[in-house]
């Protein structure tokens, strides 16, 4: 065969064979180090999705907040130039109020709490109220533990103690009214700010979980912590409507799986990485404290904060229901 006659029958014959799908590559921005929580979810979540894919389906992970802040990764996963975002809670309610519930101080008591209301009948009314309103869907749910207080300005044991201390908090407003009433400074701040701005003594401390506090190596401005159980840190991995419409159905099943499957994982991970995280902080110099007087705590987050938006919420016989069912 003549060199051009062969030249062409290969051309032919390359057109002519199957054409082999590219896998397709779906981005995750984390607003976390990928030693934490946060991380040990998305690791899990993608070695999930690309086995049950069998490689198919790649996912590259942000952490770090390398995509912006969680506000920001939040509105472009609404948007659909980010596929998905694994952030706090606290920074979803700024696009829907309802989903606020979930941030209500001592709504939550324990992980047992956390887990019956992620899932079940509650985690499918959490998901339609952020598909409908938010414009994402949540894939499954970082189950980080408590929030605890650090500072660096004075041991904190009471109420008397957080009087007038200037404290970091998400662009959450029941999160922001929740420190006002316990006497604190709170200032909203974007998470990827907040180790210079307590570093640079910008504001006094921050609250967020043990896992967190040690990745994020608070314990290097941040000398005392005490132990508060105000708030339970969910943090959710959510994927924008416009991107799981473009999806098969297979790969939204796929997604689905791996996001409950690595949900189940984290609470592990939470559950056996928090004391090693609290003694590693420990370690570095961290005084940790407990409340002496957390019943006060939570009658003023009752009284105080809770009345307040009954409203925002979907009303107080919604949030009954909520506290009815997390009881049963």
């Amino acid at each position: 065969m003549k060199l051009k006659q062969f030249a062409k029958f290969a051309a032919i014959s390359i057109l002519a064979l199957p054409v082999l799908a590219s896998a397709k590559t779906m981005k995750v921005g984390m607003g976390d180090p990928i030693e934490s929580d946060q991380g040990a979810y998305a690791i899990r979540f993608q070695q999930l999705v690309e086995f049950y894919s069998d490689g198919d389906i790649k996912i590259k992970l942000y952490p770090g907040g390398a995509l912006g802040s969680e506000t920001e990764m939040v509105q472009n996963t609404r948007l659909g130039s980010l596929d998905m975002a694994l952030v706090g809670i606290g920074n979803v309610t700024p696009f829907s109020k309802k989903l606020g519930a979930l941030t209500m101080p001592y709504l939550i008591t324990n992980s047992s709490d956390a887990v019956v209301i992620t899932t079940g009948e509650l985690g499918e009314y959490w998901n339609t109220l952020a598909t409908k309103e938010a414009g994402v869907n949540i894939l499954g749910w970082t189950y980080s533990n408590f929030r605890h207080l650090t500072n660096s300005k004075r041991p904190v044991r009471n109420l008397e103690d957080v009087n007038g201390l200037k404290v970091r908090v998400p662009q959450n407003s029941i999160m922001l009214k929740s420190w006002e009433v316990f006497g604190a400074n709170p200032i909203a701040m974007a998470w990827t700010e907040t180790f210079t701005a307590l570093q640079q003594k910008v504001v006094d401390g921050q609250d967020n979980p043990y896992i967190v506090n040690n990745t994020m190596k608070f314990y290097e401005v941040q000398p005392y912590l005490t132990e508060v159980h105000h708030q339970y840190s969910l943090q959710p991995l959510l994927i924008g409507n416009r991107t799981m419409d473009k999806l098969s159905d297979e790969q939204r099943a796929i997604l689905n799986r791996a996001g409950l499957e690595a949900q189940q994982y984290a609470l592990v991970f939470q559950m056996t990485e928090a004391e090693n995280a609290k003694q590693n902080m420990i370690a570095n110099g961290v005084e940790v404290f407990t409340l002496e007087d957390e019943d006060k705590w939570i009658s003023l987050a009752k009284e105080k904060v809770w009345p307040e938006f009954y409203e925002d919420i979907g009303g107080k016989e919604s949030f009954d229901d909520v506290l009815s069912k997390l009881q049963q």
